[in-house]
């Protein structure tokens, strides 16, 4: 088996655009590119070679929600930060910052601006 990552990319799915772009922005810390593919308009996460990336999507079938798939986004160095934000983004906090193991470090969960369930990890 070759040394991959299990996900290669993610959609996160918003009814209000702007206002998921700029929630991930602030409680992530990061820049987030506005484009359009179609009729679907796309907030792209940084991309890193070799790094797993991806969007926040609006358009047809893209619907928000407490249910379904689990994702883990990289809140590192420090998980607090980033959960030190997301009630200022508009975000709530459903599950605080809680320890894994030492090897594994930290998650939280939280419900972004648009109703989905996310969950935050760091190492710190």
């Amino acid at each position: 088996m070759s040394d991959r990552n299990m996900i290669n990319w993610f959609e996160i799915p918003a009814v209000g655009f702007e206002r998921a772009c700029v929630f991930y922005s602030k409680v992530l810390g990061i820049e987030i590119e506005r484009t359009a593919m179609g009729e679907f308009k796309m907030g792209m996460m940084p991309m890193f070679e070799g790094k797993v990336s991806g969007a926040i999507v609006t358009g047809e079938g893209y619907t928000p929600s407490l249910e379904g798939v689990c994702i883990y986004l990289n809140a590192d160095p420090d998980l607090n930060d980033a959960l030190g934000r997301v009630e200022a983004a508009g975000g709530k906090i459903l599950v605080p910052k809680t320890p894994i193991t030492p090897e594994y470090g930290f998650f939280a969960v939280i419900v972004d601006t648009e109703g989905n369930k996310i969950h935050l990890h760091s190492n710190g």
